[in-house]
């Protein structure tokens, strides 16, 4: 069984946490090319590289994956600062989002040559965590064919809305990015993107579609359980690290 360490970085500037994904993906990239520069590949074992999930909640921001198109950005840059809104392009997959206030967002940093490799496995595999977790709330959620996340009512074209977004880098085996969880989000944001680059499907959230305020404690502890059920792995929680 794999060990993933666990962190909650709380409230963090987007492109902080981005900085930290890096640096921990740095570690088992350097591990893996140190192994193979030492004829690794003949010798047994395997590098010593390392697993993290790390769990945040972002001010307000929108994000374009690498594969986004900018004109699905609906403001300009002096609507975003009346919002309140910074913007980044990223090296993730898929298209535009957004993160903000009560919203859970999770970053797995794992190396899949320890698990499968199999990247549409993985991605299967997030929203796997993430459809456990809305059933232990009585919501039913589900995949739509052709787009990643998780939706509601994802077999009818009329009422089919996005709970949780994903986007996610693999180097060498190694991700990056992750999940977004609307729980207590305020979903006015999504009216100044096209989220997803997806034009006729709605966004949606915990809070909205149970009718109450979702304790968002709550749903983290439930969120990590699922994902060491769900990848088979020990959850080691791990103290908040310095970031600097």
């Amino acid at each position: 069984m794999e060990s993933i360490q666990f962190e909650d970085l709380g409230r963090i500037a987007y492109d902080t946490a981005w900085d930290y994904q890096e640096k921990l993906m740095k570690v088992s990239l350097d591990a893996k090319a140190a192994w193979f520069a030492d004829a690794g590949a003949a010798k047994e074992g395997r590098p010593e590289t390392e697993h993290h999930l790390l769990f945040c909640e972002h001010p307000h921001v929108y994000t374009l994956g690498k594969s986004g198109h900018m004109e699905n950005l609906l403001v300009n840059n002096t609507r975003l600062q009346e919002l309140g809104v910074s913007f980044f392009k990223t090296n993730r997959g898929g298209d535009i989002t957004y993160h903000g206030p009560g919203q859970i967002v999770g970053y797995p940093i794992l190396d899949l040559e320890r698990f499968y490799t199999d990247l549409g496995k993985y991605m299967r595999n997030l929203e796997e965590v993430i459809i456990q977790v809305l059933a232990e709330y009585a919501i039913e959620a589900g995949r739509l064919p052709g787009s990643t996340g998780v939706w509601l009512d994802p077999d009818n074209k009329a009422k089919a809305r996005k709970i949780c977004a994903m986007g996610v880098k693999c180097s060498r085996w190694v991700t990056i990015h992750g999940f977004a969880l609307n729980v207590n989000t305020d979903l006015s944001y999504f009216n100044y993107i096209v989220p997803c680059g997806i034009t006729d499907k709605a966004v949606t959230s915990m809070g909205k579609e149970l009718g109450r305020h979702v304790d968002e404690q709550e749903v983290k502890d439930k969120l990590m359980v699922a994902f060491g059920r769900v990848f088979e792995a020990d959850m080691v929680m791990k103290m908040k690290p310095a970031l600097v």
